[in-house]
C-alpha cells in the first residue's frame, strides 16, 4: 500500500493495516494449507472460504441474477456478502506474434457482518481490498501487489479520496491508481466499453500495462441464473462473466513497451459461503476456442457426494458453463466433466499439474490443456498458480484455442 501522508501515528497505522490484510485475507479468502505441514489439520486452507458466514447475505438460487435487469448495478461492491473479486485474465500477442499473458485481479473481504459495523469516520474500515497484476511472456513472469481499505457505508468515489472501492455507474474499480474504469467517452452505463491501467516499479524495473478492453459478446450467467453451486451441500456463489474481450495497448516489461492485441476474459463473483469445510481449493479454466465457443471448467477438491462408505473421502465437486459464439450457455454438471492431470511439475516446493485431460462428451470436448511455462507461481501474500495454456485436441495434437489456468490450494 502507498503511504502518502507523513504523520508517525497514520504510518503506524498504515502499517498495522497491511499486516491485517495480509492476515484476514490469507486465512479467509485464499490461502492454501502448505502440503509439506504435517500439523495442520486436513479441512485447513481453503475451508475458511465456507466458515464464519453468520450475518452476512448468502448467495443463493433465490438471489438469481436477471439481464439486463440487474444491471449495471451487478457489477458495484457488494458488502453485505463476505468475499468478492473482479478478475480479468488475457491471452494476447505482440507486434512479433509472440504470444503473452496478463492478469489483474480487485478482492474484497470484509471484516465483520453488517451489523457489526462501526460509523464511517476516516480511520475506520470494514472492507479490506488486495490487488493482484501479472505479465507473463517466455519465461519472465512478473507480479506484483497492493492492499487497501474503505467503509461500507462511505461514498465510494475516487475523487472523494476513496482509497479502493467499485462503483456501478460509470463503472470503476480501482485500488490507488491501478484501475479498471468505463472509457470517458461511454455512456455512464456501458460496460462495454473499458480502460485498464495499472504499472508497479520505477526505471528498468518498471512493469504494466495500459490497455482497453472492448465488448464483443454478451455477458453470461453461469449455473442457476447466476447462481454457481461450489458443493453438494448447496453452498455456492453470484458468478457471471465477460468472455468476448477484444483487448488492445501498449504492456511495458523490461524497460520496454509493446503494442499488444487479443482475447479476454472477466470474472465477477461473490459469496459468503463458497467452500465446503472439506474442500482445499480449486482449478479453473477458461477457454478461447478458435472455432469462437467459449468454456468455462472448474473442479473443487472435496465437497462432492461422499463415497459409498463413511471413511471415503468427498469426491470432487464439478461444474461449467458452455459458451456459443452468439453468447448462449449450457450449463454443466459434474456428470458432463472429466478433468483429469497428466503432467505435475516442481513449482515453488510444490508438485502443479501443468498438463490435463479435460472431457465434456455432451458438447465432443475431448483436449488437452497445457502450461508452455510452469512458472507461473503467483509470489504474493496468499501465492497461488495462475498462467497461461494452451488447448490441443487430444487424440492428434491439433491446437484448437487458449485460455487461462488457476490452481488454489496446491
Amino acid at each position: 500500500m502507498n503511504v502518502q501522508l507523513f504523520s508517525p501515528t497514520m504510518v503506524l497505522q498504515s502499517t498495522v493495516l497491511r499486516a491485517i490484510a495480509i492476515l484476514v485475507i490469507a486465512l479467509l479468502t485464499l490461502h492454501g494449507c502448505n502440503a509439506d505441514d504435517q500439523a495442520s489439520p486436513p479441512n485447513a486452507g481453503f475451508a475458511g472460504l465456507g466458515q464464519d458466514a453468520d450475518g452476512f447475505q448468502h448467495a443463493s438460487p433465490r438471489q438469481s441474477l436477471n439481464l439486463p435487469k440487474d444491471f449495471p448495478q451487478a457489477h458495484a461492491a457488494h458488502p453485505d456478502y463476505r468475499i468478492e473479486w473482479w478478475y480479468l485474465t488475457a491471452n494476447l500477442e505482440d507486434a512479433s506474434g509472440e504470444s503473452l499473458g496478463l492478469q489483474w485481479t480487485l478482492f474484497r473481504q470484509a471484516l465483520m457482518p453488517p451489523n457489526e459495523r462501526p460509523a464511517p469516520t476516516p480511520w475506520s474500515a470494514d472492507q479490506l481490498w488486495m490487488a493482484h497484476m501479472a505479465i507473463s511472456q517466455g519465461e519472465q513472469h512478473k507480479v506484483a501487489e497492493r492492499f487497501g481499505r474503505s467503509h461500507s457505508q462511505a461514498p465510494l468515489l475516487a475523487s472523494q479520496g476513496s482509497q479502493a472501492g467499485v462503483i456501478a455507474s460509470p463503472f470503476h474499480a480501482w485500488l490507488d491508481d491501478w484501475q479498471l474504469k468505463a472509457n470517458q467517452e461511454a455512456a455512464s452505463t456501458d460496460f462495454n466499453h473499458l480502460a485498464l491501467t495499472a504499472y508497479s516499479g520505477e526505471g528498468e524495473s518498471r512493469f504494466g500495462y495500459s490497455l482497453t478492453l472492448t465488448a464483443k459478446g454478451p455477458l453470461v450467467l453461469h449455473g442457476e441464473q447466476g447462481f454457481s453451486q461450489k458443493a453438494a451441500n448447496g453452498q455456492g456463489s453470484m458468478y457471471y462473466s465477460q468472455p468476448f474481450w477484444q483487448i488492445d495497448g501498449d504492456v511495458t516489461i523490461n524497460g520496454e513497451t509493446k503494442t499488444v492485441s487479443g482475447r479476454g476474459w472477466l470474472d465477477r463473483e461473490w459469496s459468503s459461503q463458497l467452500l465446503d469445510a472439506r474442500q482445499s481449493g480449486w482449478d479453473w479454466l477458461s477457454i478461447h476456442l478458435d472455432d469462437g465457443h467459449k468454456l468455462m471448467v472448474f473442479q473443487l477438491r472435496g465437497g462432492g457426494d461422499s463415497g459409498t462408505a463413511s471413511n471415503e473421502p468427498a469426491a470432487d465437486y464439478r461444474s461449467g458453463t458452455w459458451i456459443t459464439p452468439q453468447g448462449d450457455t449450457t450449463p454443466l454438471t459434474n456428470s458432463d466433466i472429466t478433468l483429469t492431470p497428466l503432467t505435475t511439475t516442481p513449482v515453488a516446493g510444490r508438485d502443479i499439474p501443468t498438463r490435463w485431460r479435460l472431457e465434456v462428451p455432451s458438447v465432443d470436448v475431448d483436449v488437452s490443456v497445457e502450461a508452455p511455462y510452469a512458472n507461473r507461481w503467483m509470489t504474493t501474500s496468499v501465492p497461488y498458480w495462475e498462467g497461461e495454456v494452451v488447448v490441443n485436441d487430444h487424440s492428434n495434437g491439433e491446437v484448437l484455442g487458449e485460455g487461462y489456468l488457476e490452481m488454489t490450494g496446491y
